[in-house]
């Protein structure tokens, strides 16, 4: 049975309002006026980068909030909450479920011990998978939901502009739940995830970042005539 924050956003979309660091749109004031634009559209949840970011948002909204944490670590590639104390933090400040790397990538801290860090803090456990190998260690790992998100982002995974929907046709046949996200940059791929079996859909650059958008115009006109 899934968690009631994770019902909740069946056949939704799940905003992603995150900026990088440096972009004019990282102070937190940005965040809450781009997530109550999200909220304003619709949107069936968020997801949230930073502990200050969630506990500026939360009380705008009692739909569920993915949080997490994006933060460099020595001897790791592992960015995406990689420490329980960052996995407590984030449900702190108000996170529903606290997402996390939840790949084999060489890491600080088990799968398993930022899934316990979630739970004992009362919040649910996203992995945040590129295969599907790691969403079967995700599940046995005691994680409620997996998402795609760092399909494209390891080694081990494919690379390419598209949507990974080989990895959630194949989540879906083994009957494993999953969350869509990554390179779902148009409605009708948003569409084509749930249709082919996500639980909901998560969509940040899209919406959230203009500075990718535009650099999406940018590179589709270079080398046109004028």
């Amino acid at each position: 049975m899934l968690a009631p924050a994770l019902e909740r956003l069946r056949a939704r979309l799940v905003v992603s309002v995150q900026a990088d660091d440096g972009s004019p749109l990282r102070e937190t004031a940005h965040i809450v006026a781009l997530s109550r634009a999200a909220l304003l559209g619709g949107a069936g949840g968020l997801r949230l980068r930073s502990a200050q970011d969630i506990a500026s948002v939360r009380p705008l909204t009692d739909l569920p909030i993915i949080g997490l944490t994006k933060r460099a670590h020595p001897g790791t590639a592992v960015y995406i909450t990689a420490t329980p104390d960052e996995v407590r933090a984030v449900a702190a400040a108000g996170a529903d479920l606290v997402a996390f790397d939840g790949t084999d990538l060489p890491r600080p801290y088990t799968v398993a011990e930022l899934v316990r860090a979630a739970h004992d803090a009362g919040a649910g456990a996203m992995a945040d998978i590129s295969t599907l190998a790691e969403a079967r260690a995700a599940y046995a790992a005691g994680a409620d939901i997996v998402g795609t998100t760092l399909s494209g982002y390891t080694p081990h995974s494919p690379q390419g502009p598209a949507p990974d929907f080989a990895l959630m046709r194949a989540l879906a046949a083994a009957g494993l739940p999953f969350i869509a996200e990554g390179r779902l940059n148009a409605p009708e791929l948003a569409a084509q995830a749930i249709a082919t079996g996500a639980l909901c859909v998560v969509v940040g650059s899209a919406i959230t970042r203009p500075d990718h958008v535009t650099r999406w115009f940018v590179d589709a006109l270079a080398g046109q005539g004028r």
